[in-house]
């Protein structure tokens, strides 16, 4: 049966498992509305309020659900709206498949109205991307498109379909869901020789980032603790990879981790990092680093290795498979000096908690924790917000975790909690300072519409607080536009938006405010002031290492 491209595209993003796309209609995509419109019965369409949003919404359902988002926008700045999301999510390593349309193939290149190459704008942040000249390319084209996204180190990829090619008929012949590039563990010589620096170890430590949720490794990383002996640490990316509350579990560690986790980070005679990418966040000082350690590291995408640290064994290939090789040649052992170290450095991480009597950023947290069930989605905007959530929420469930971490997109958020709440059909908890909600705050208008239940705790307090950080610590507290000085009131903005909220300003109001909002139906907005200098401790400074942080004001 011959179909127009546009019925093609549709019915091929349902054959391959899509029930819901994201996304904002335009002329150069009409089409695929249309036929979005014919086939709604079968695919979920979620209008956003800004193409950014659309992606971000895109993006946070992939990471919650481990499947592929996708998204769909217009031509020209409709495309390019995209790409703060589409880079987001290629940094990050989040399968997506992002369709623009675009103008007629016959003027391509003639800078007709709203023309723009996106395929050559999103060249560096993809990790595929077609333009399509064939209806007759479109369906195959679609398929792979799903194929590259979750395969190996998923990512996105964008197609770029031209008005012609969406009205162009053809047969269409039903194929089958996508299936990943076969997995395949690390080479056995590689294996055995992680396993004899392992072996020889004394002070393991295991380096948990996001590669062990994508390869759904987190029995077999926290059998090799067990094994070994080994503390567990995580980057920001590999937070819920295991329960927070098992006990080999230090938390995040680097920059802005937590203090027992970074010490024994930078202790350890041996790191087993797994998926992660010892960016500058999680090493500090490089050089000091990897002194008197050794480093074993795996993962799927071998241009990491090696890469900013130097690897004694890199490995490349998935990591539960090579896990579960690996396991098979290491010695039982327990290590009670490491472990009475940890334990050392637990008590002296104790004596750093924050006070629970009154409402700061860790009181907040520890507040919401009280609300949260195994299944609920959190995200966050970036600052000081995100560090506070990243060291104190709790988490059962893996995917529930969900910000962005290498980009470090401000206003990510509200369209990730949006896409939480979507894939997972769970209430979603989005918190956020009052910097970054600014940027997208659009996407409450998304949240109503579709009553998507959803709490909003936006922690005020009136600058952008990460950079003022910075100012107070590094540049003689000259604070350089980061007081806002704004007089928007966060709740009088949700009533307008149709949703509803409060403020609240002391812990107890805190509490109530967040039991009304968990039985609220749709979007509730909670403004929480906290105090403007307020900062993220522990810290490593600038060029510092990790056995220098700063863990108060005043070091």
């Amino acid at each position: 049966m011959k179909l127009t491209g546009s019925d093609i595209l549709v019915k091929t993003l349902i054959e391959q498992g899509c029930d819901v796309v994201f996304g904002y209609p335009g002329g150069q995509i009409l089409n695929v509305y249309d036929s979005l419109y014919k086939y709604s019965d079968e695919i979920r369409h979620v209008l956003s309020a800004h193409e950014q949003g659309a992606a971000h919404a895109a993006d946070g359902y992939a990471r919650a659900t481990g499947r592929p988002g996708v998204v769909m926008a217009t031509s020209g700045p409709g495309a390019t709206n995209l790409v703060t999301g589409i880079a987001t999510a290629m940094l990050d390593s989040v399968p997506m498949v992002a369709i623009t349309g675009n103008v007629s193939s016959a003027v391509i290149g003639s800078d007709s109205f709203q023309e723009i190459d996106i395929t050559g704008v999103t060249l560096p942040i993809t990790k595929h991307n077609y333009f399509v000249g064939s209806v007759e390319d479109l369906a195959d084209t679609v398929r792979e498109a799903f194929t590259i996204a979750t395969s190996g180190r998923p990512g996105p990829v964008l197609i770029d379909i031209p008005k012609d090619v969406q009205t162009a008929k053809c047969e269409y012949k039903k194929g089958g869901k996508y299936k990943q590039y076969e997995k395949f563990a690390a080479k056995d010589i590689r294996i055995r020789e992680a396993a004899e620096f392992i072996n020889l170890s004394k002070r393991p430590y295991i380096y948990v980032g996001g590669g062990v949720i994508s390869s759904d490794a987190s029995e077999e990383a926290l059998a090799l603790a067990d094994l070994i002996d080994a503390p567990i640490g995580c980057s920001l990316m590999g937070i819920s990879a295991v329960p927070t509350d098992h006990p080999r579990f230090l938390g995040m560690q680097g920059m802005h981790g937590r203090y027992a986790s970074s010490i024994a980070f930078s202790e350890a005679d041996c790191i087993i990092a797994l998926g992660g990418r010892f960016n500058d966040r999680v090493t500090g000082n490089r050089e000091k680093f990897v002194k008197n350690k050794s480093i074993i590291h795996i993962d799927i995408d071998g241009s990491e290795l090696s890469k900013n640290v130097p690897d004694s064994v890199g490995l490349r290939g998935d990591l539960k498979l090579t896990l579960d090789k690996l396991l098979k040649l290491l010695k039982a052992k327990k290590l009670p000096a490491w472990r009475s170290r940890i334990k050392e450095l637990k008590k002296e991480e104790e004596a750093l908690t924050f006070d629970k009597k009154t409402l700061n950023p860790h009181s907040a947290i520890d507040v919401l924790n009280g609300f949260l069930s195994e299944n609920t989605p959190v995200a966050t905007d970036v600052g000081q917000h995100q560090m506070w959530a990243a060291q104190d929420l709790k988490f059962k469930t893996k995917r529930r975790f969900i910000s962005s971490g290498g980009l470090g997109t401000m206003g990510f958020g509200m369209g990730a909690a949006i896409g939480a709440s979507v894939g997972t059909g769970e209430r979603a908890v989005l918190i956020t300072g009052d910097g970054s909600f600014g940027m997208n705050l659009n996407e409450l208008a998304t949240a109503v519409t579709y009553k998507i239940p959803l709490v909003v705790l936006i922690m005020n307090n009136g600058v952008l607080g990460m950079v003022r950080q910075w100012q107070t610590l590094f540049f003689d507290r000259h604070y350089s536009n980061t007081t806002l000085g704004r007089k928007t009131d966060f709740t009088a903005l949700a009533r307008a938006f149709g949703a509803d909220g409060e403020k609240v300003s002391t812990l107890p109001g805190l509490r109530k405010a967040l039991k009304t909002a968990f039985s609220h139906e749709g979007p509730y907005v909670i403004d929480c002031a906290i105090g403007m200098d307020e900062m993220v401790f522990p810290m490593v400074p600038p060029g510092g290492s990790l056995d220098n942080l700063i863990v108060r004001r005043g070091e």
